[in-house]
């Protein structure tokens, strides 16, 4: 394998404030979590995808040794922690077993691991969660918000790791008939409170959960608008908040040309790194992108400029 190269291009060196409160954040894991938590920069989790299907780049990281070298490639362009997923969660997608999803992200994790590439699970379901976590990712996303597997709250809970619940309303293959809301801003902040509920309810610490409104998961491209528009009231939720726009369907839309085409996937990155800073301009905690270096880099050129906010939206 590449694994002594692989540890030495890992080591970056970040930033982080002192942890201020560590009664909250179980031993396991320990200050490198709480440090994490409390970045004194916004947090850019890179995307790894180690599936054939994913909507962006299914089936270019499918390969162990590419995954693993695509990921390291990803820490040393400065992401504070790599999220590996094995299953696609694109509009319409289909589940896979847990059997196949486990067999494809824990080789990846074990060697990432190794490496010390700090990572997250990309899941929603416990099993592999728990899997993924004794294998070495630090921090659980789950985009059902817990709602797909219920057990999931009792394995973070007992993990002491960090959970990213995401809004969301159903499965991939259903989601586009989910997308009804009267006013979606206030409903997303009342399903993500009811999410944050429940995972208290189940022994989280508060001081472990991070929220992400899921845009894409069951919003048209205005409803993506307005959360973003307001983010300040997913933020007045008291939660982390990490978004996640990279590469979607809404910016190809917005982006389509004279004839109506939608921006191709590959050519939205300068629009997702345009969202990714006006996100962490309007205080979002982290980003989630699949072009790293451009995000860090763009975030470098805000903070450089005095790391101007956002003021709120009327």
């Amino acid at each position: 394998m590449l694994r002594a190269d692989l540890s030495a291009a890992a080591q970056v060196t970040l930033v982080r404030r002192a942890p201020t409160d560590s009664r909250s954040v179980p031993h396991r894991y320990g200050e490198g979590v709480t440090e994490l938590l409390r970045a004194d920069h916004p947090v850019v989790m890179g995307v790894l995808n180690v599936t054939p299907d994913s909507f962006s780049d299914g089936g270019r990281y499918a390969d162990l040794d590419a995954a693993v070298a695509h990921a390291v490639r990803m820490r040393a362009d400065g992401a504070d922690l790599v999220d590996v997923g094995g299953e696609s969660t694109r509009p319409g997608a289909e589940r896979v077993a847990a059997d196949t999803e486990l067999a494809r992200v824990l080789p990846v994790i074990r060697e990432l691991a190794a490496a010390g590439v700090p990572m997250s699970i990309d899941t929603t379901r416990a099993a592999v969660a728990a899997a993924a976590l004794d294998a070495g990712a630090r921090m659980v996303n789950d985009v059902s918000g817990g709602l797909a597997d219920p057990a999931m709250a009792r394995v973070v809970a007992g993990s002491g790791a960090p959970w990213v619940l995401m809004h969301w309303r159903g499965p991939a293959a259903r989601m586009a008939d989910l997308a009804s809301y009267t006013d979606v801003v206030q409903e997303v902040c009342a399903e993500l409170r009811d999410r944050v509920d429940e995972a208290l309810a189940a022994g989280v610490p508060p001081g472990l959960l991070i929220l992400d409104p899921g845009l894409g998961f069951a919003k048209t491209a205005e409803h993506n608008w307005q959360l973003t528009r307001h983010l300040d009231q997913i933020l007045a939720v008291g939660y982390p908040v990490l978004v996640a726009t990279s590469r979607k369907s809404y910016l190809g839309k917005l982006l389509a040309d004279p004839r109506g085409e939608p921006r191709p996937v590959a050519e939205r990155e300068a629009a997702t790194i345009a969202t990714s800073v006006l996100a962490a301009a309007a205080g979002a905690w982290g980003v989630r992108v699949h072009d790293v270096r451009g995000t860090v880099d763009a975030l470098a050129v805000w903070r450089a400029s005095g790391a101007p906010r956002l003021e709120r939206a009327r």
